[in-house]
This record gives C-alpha cells, sequence and structure tokens, in this order.
C-alpha cells in the first residue's frame, strides 16, 4: 500500500478511534513495513524486529480510544516502537558495550538539540520548555529559533548586542536541554524514537 497523505491519514485514524477494523488494516498495511525496517535496524534481529512490530500495533488496537486524529500517526507509532525498545532492552540485560554505544549517542543527541526540536511531536515539551525562561530569555530564543532569526537581526530588533543575544541563546539552550533530558532512562527513549524516525 502506498503512503497515506495527511486527509486520507486523518480518516482513518478517526475510524479507528471508534473501532473500525478494517480501518486498522490499512493503517497497518500502510506502515508496517517501515516500522519493521527501523525496528530491524536497531534490533538486528529479524525474529525480534517482527515481534515487536505486532506489539506496535497490538498497542494502537487496544489504546484506539487515546488516539489524536490531529496528531501524526507516524509519529505516535515510533514513539510506542521506541519505548517498546528501550523495554527489550532493559528484559534483555544489555551488555556493556551495547550499554557505552546508547549512552554516547544519547549524549551526542543532546547536543544536537536542533534536530531535536523539528521533531514535530516534541512541540509541546518544547514549548513547556521555553516557558520555563524569563521573558526576554523566552523572546530571545523565539526569534532565533523559532523564527529563524539571525543574531544580528534580533540585535536591532530588540537594541541589545549579539554577545548578549549569544549569552541568552546558551543558557536558554541549557535550560531547554535539561528538560528533554532530564534522566539518562529518557535521553535513550529520545535517541531510540529520533533514530526510529530518521533512518
Amino acid at each position: 500500500m502506498t503512503a497515506l497523505n495527511s486527509t486520507g491519514e486523518k480518516e482513518l485514524v478517526l475510524r479507528l478511534k471508534d473501532g473500525d477494523r478494517k480501518a486498522f488494516e490499512l493503517l497497518y498495511h500502510a506502515y508496517k513495513k517501515r516500522v519493521y525496517n527501523n525496528l530491524l535496524k536497531l534490533l538486528h534481529s529479524d525474529s525480534h524486529a517482527e515481534e515487536l512490530l505486532q506489539e506496535v500495533f497490538y498497542k494502537v488496537w487496544v489504546k484506539r480510544d487515546s488516539l489524536e486524529p490531529e496528531k501524526l500517526f507516524p509519529a505516535y507509532l515510533f514513539r510506542i516502537a521506541a519505548n517498546l525498545v528501550v523495554d527489550h532492552f532493559r528484559r534483555a540485560a544489555l551488555d556493556q558495550k551495547l550499554q557505552a554505544y546508547l549512552i554516547a549517542s544519547g549524549t551526542e543527541l543532546y547536543h544536537h538539540l536542533d534536530d531535536l526540536i523539528n521533531y514535530k511531536d516534541s512541540q509541546e515539551q518544547l514549548n513547556q520548555a521555553i516557558a520555563l525562561l524569563p521573558p526576554q530569555r523566552q523572546k530571545i530564543y523565539s526569534l532565533c529559533k523559532i523564527e529563524g532569526k539571525s543574531y544580528e537581526e534580533v540585535s536591532i530588533l530588540l537594541g541589545i548586542s549579539t554577545s548578549t543575544i549569544n549569552d541568552h541563546m546558551v543558557k536558554a539552550s541549557r535550560v531547554i536541554k535539561s528538560h528533554f533530558f532530564g534522566s539518562k532512562e529518557t535521553a535513550v527513549v529520545f535517541l531510540l524514537t529520533y533514530m526510529l524516525n530518521h533512518t
């Protein structure tokens, strides 16, 4: 089955939410290959990838009442898959090398906040993190990161130096990163979700 457009996807999610099995089957066939391939890249096991694929869609069906049609369905799938992969690794008692890989990868992702905040499903958390900043810092961060203005443009707009803007941005990024990665386990979940959505 070919990829769904946003209108077709939303309609199917609405039908699924009402318990329509045919809509569930159509969504399953539209996304199963993509989810499976991404799980396989992380797990390196056909059987484990297939097992988790079935569990992803089982959870979708069981929790269909909580679906939000306005949100991207693939992002919902990837979030479920990421949590299942974390659970799988925990059950399998990760060896030291794999633990080191996840921690190192999580640290690398921590330093690439721009990539993470472009992930649409994280928008609500980003807004919550920005709300923690002082008013002036909120304004500067929003102008630079959300609206894409340069430090020079913001300097002229607000009448402050670019070095002051840089200082605000460094401090703002520190708060926002801390909000996103409050714990090592949270960081790993974000890492796996990001990897599933960008591979």
